[in-house]
């Protein structure tokens, strides 16, 4: 783990399954891990090769976060897109993949918490796994 103290209070056991979990489905393209709630982060999993320090990765992943939190107001929107009462909805949300040139962001989101997970590039298929090994975490933390 990268940050000694949780700014969100996540629970050491939630931080080391998340990580579990990721690392399993995503394997070594697995760049990082973020957890983040509506007012704090912690970075969970950090790949040694990617940042020279702690403060380098967080100010990073900070603004990756800032960006990525726009979901948690999405969600009255993402409900109704999923649930209209003519019969032509989506399903629940799952999860958010964001494709760039090199690489992934997967954001999984729980009720007020959330997590972010980057890769290098790789086959989309493992997204679904690692997201709902995660998600069911999530859900069991709340």
């Amino acid at each position: 783990m990268i940050d000694e103290v949780y700014r969100t209070e996540i629970s050491e056991e939630l931080a080391t399954g998340i990580v579990s979990a990721a690392h399993t489905g995503l394997g070594d393209t697995l760049r990082s891990i973020v957890y983040f709630t509506p007012l704090a982060f912690d970075v969970l999993y950090l790949r040694q090769d990617l940042y020279d320090s702690r403060e380098a990765a967080r100010a990073v992943k900070g603004t990756l976060v800032e960006l990525e939190r726009v979901g948690f107001a999405e969600g009255p929107v993402r409900t109704r897109v999923t649930d209209p009462t003519d019969g032509s909805g989506i399903g629940p949300y799952e999860f958010t993949v964001r494709f760039h040139d090199d690489g992934f962001v997967v954001r999984v989101l729980q009720g007020d918490a959330g997590t972010l997970m980057t890769t290098d590039g790789m086959d989309v298929n493992a997204f679904e796994d690692a997201a709902t090994a995660v998600r069911r975490l999530l859900a069991d933390g709340e």
